[in-house]
């Protein structure tokens, strides 16, 4: 994994900078101060949708349709006059990421006049966050799962998993709640290691078992 892709170099200097955390859960988003060292947000909004990913990777006009209209309401309340910086840590982003790469620094330049943009798969900003320029090591445990690590000094990082919810991202939210889907649908099927629990809970939330195929394979958003 390489350095994070990004615009422009230096100090970001005076004015308001907004990051936004973009996951398997939906969006989050933030403005501050970007003179403040603890980058205190002066106000939040939280989007439940998750990005869509489609044949293209992350969906640019899926993210931006709920970014824009949120950076919008934040730059007003915090009294903004624009955003000198903005930075975006999504989810998949290092595979996924081409049709954000060529869509959002323009569009961010434009609606807010933005001379520095970064963005990232959301366990670098993870990382950055926890630890900033210090060597060690982060979990980003979620929907997804992967473990980053990095000496600064030394250059180059170290990533373990996060390969998403088909070929790994054990331990996360969307492999446990396989899991459980698992054993419910053993129990369904009366084999070994069902969970006669989880089955009940399974049909009050998705409905039948025999319908859980039709309720979930057919989504958009997912292989």
């Amino acid at each position: 994994m390489g350095e994070p892709p990004g615009r422009g170099r230096g100090a970001v200097g005076a004015g308001h900078v907004l990051g936004v955390d973009s996951g398997g859960s939906g969006l989050r988003i933030a403005v501050a101060r970007a003179d403040d060292e603890a980058t205190r947000p002066l106000a939040e909004r939280v989007s439940r949708e998750p990005v869509r990913i489609g044949p293209a990777g992350i969906d640019a006009g899926h993210l931006l349709s709920q970014l824009l209209p949120a950076a919008e309401e934040l730059q007003r309340e915090a009294g903004a006059d624009g955003f000198t910086a903005v930075c975006v840590g999504a989810a998949g982003a290092a595979t996924l990421g081409g049709e954000l790469r060529t869509r959002l620094p323009a569009a961010l330049d434009s609606a807010f006049g933005a001379r520095y943009f970064a963005l990232a798969a959301d366990a670098v900003t993870a990382y950055a966050g926890a630890l900033g320029q210090r060597p060690g090591a982060v979990i980003a445990a979620g929907t997804g799962m992967i473990a980053l690590g990095t000496d600064p000094t030394a250059g180059g990082w170290r990533r373990a998993d996060g390969w998403g919810h088909l070929l790994g991202d054990c331990g996360s939210g969307a492999w446990i709640g396989r899991a459980g889907l698992e054993a419910a649908l053993r129990e369904y099927d009366g084999r070994p290691g069902g969970s006669a629990a989880l089955l009940a809970r399974a049909e009050a939330v998705f409905g039948p078992a025999g319908a859980l195929p039709g309720a979930l394979y057919p989504r958009p958003d997912r292989p």
